[in-house]
């Protein structure tokens, strides 16, 4: 069963193909896609794509994607999850994206502590890892801002327009 997880302002559910519209609209948007490790979406098919892959991943327990929904006009504006989810290994990396209309509003990092706090209590995971390009500065503050510790640099590790890119690797333990 996927978990729905609720903060003040936000629903993080499942994303379903009702939500296509809302998903190409966000990642085709060229400043999301920017430090994102892909091209943004032409087509809206991407999305459907993109929303079945979240969903196998949840299936076999590689990751678990969530749509981060304002509950005020019920509107998905980005998603959040785990990627690379080792059980075995009790580890997983985060990531997330959210539109630029809702960009400086609190909407990530309120995601954010959520799905860490579901991690940590429900995953059983004991690291969270982030990956994050040097220029991000708003996802560097975000994670330094939430207690992420930067381990370094792993050199051309993402490749965006056809241009390899330096990105940080982060980690927040989980408090014994």
């Amino acid at each position: 069963m996927f978990p729905i997880l609720e903060t003040e302002r936000l629903k993080l559910r499942e994303l379903t193909q009702a939500d296509v519209s809302a998903i190409f609209h966000c990642f085709s948007n060229e400043a999301v896609t920017r430090y994102y490790g892909q091209e943004p979406f032409v087509e809206k098919q991407q999305a459907g794509q993109l929303i079945k892959q979240f969903g196998k991943n949840f299936e076999e327990k590689r990751g678990i994607r969530w749509g981060i929904e304002r509950k005020e006009t019920g509107e998905v504006i980005g998603t959040i999850g785990y990627h690379l989810w080792s059980a075995a290994h009790k580890r997983a990396e985060i990531g997330y994206e959210i539109h630029p209309d809702y960009w400086r509003q609190g909407y990530t990092k309120e995601a954010v502590q959520k799905v860490i706090a579901y991690g940590f209590e429900h995953m059983n995971l004991h690291r969270i890892g982030a990956v994050v390009f040097l220029e991000n500065e708003a996802s560097n503050q975000l994670l330094l801002k939430l207690g992420f510790q930067q381990e370094g640099i792993l050199r051309d590790y993402m490749v965006q327009k056809g241009n390899a890119h330096d990105t940080f690797i982060y980690s927040l333990l989980k408090k014994s």
